[in-house]
């Protein structure tokens, strides 16, 4: 997983192909995307094409802008000239989209529950791409609410999805590289900073 081993390099070079690439994905049906239509960017290494995502790396790009050189910090102005730009022509698509990621990404993490209560040791084994889901679902969220666009749907789909991660996941350092550590405070990240124990054993009936 890349948030595990970071490179700022290669967040902006994701970030620059997901851009390029939100339109037609922004108003087509599909949640999760595919980046470009060939060549490197169609690799299978490549992250698939969300809003969720996108927002997910501008967020953290802008936090270490200053460890950028210039060019990078022009790669990442381009970027976000893209975004606005899709965002403004295709505003009601790309609220409807996001709203339909978030709820998407929190659904899965319920359905992880499950495999908690069957397995504990693979609930262990099984967190790190739960704990980016819940991320992604925290950037909608923000999005949603600094553009006025409250989802009833959503804040009680976070609620479940908190409740269940909080009883099976304990406090534990930062799971990600730490070089993302100072971009994801433990409030309101809180779940970045726990995780299953590795030899959980199954809860009582």
């Amino acid at each position: 997983m890349a948030e595990t081993t970071y490179s700022l390099e290669q967040d902006l070079r994701e970030a620059q192909a997901m851009a390029d690439a939100l339109v037609p994905y922004v108003y087509e049906d599909q949640v999760y995307g595919k980046v470009g239509s060939g060549g490197m960017f169609a690799s299978s290494q490549m992250p698939s094409l969300t809003l969720g995502a996108l927002l997910m790396r501008l967020r953290r790009l802008h936090a270490l802008e200053d460890q950028m050189s210039d060019s990078q910090r022009a790669a990442l102005a381009a970027v976000d000239q893209q975004h606005e730009r899709v965002r403004n022509e295709w505003t009601q698509h790309y609220n409807n989209k996001l709203i339909q990621e978030a709820l998407s990404r929190l659904k899965a993490i319920t359905q992880y529950f499950e495999e908690c209560r069957d397995d504990p040791r693979a609930c262990a084994s099984a967190y790190l791409p739960e704990a980016l889901r819940r991320t992604i679902a925290q950037e909608i969220a923000e999005v949603l609410k600094r553009s006025n666009i409250p989802s009833a749907e959503v804040t009680s789909a976070m609620r479940t999805a908190d409740g269940g991660l909080r009883r099976y996941a304990q406090p534990s350092a930062f799971i990600w590289a730490r070089a993302l550590e100072p971009v994801y405070p433990q409030n309101p990240y809180w779940w970045l900073y726990a995780r299953p124990p590795q030899t959980a054993g199954k809860e009582s009936e």
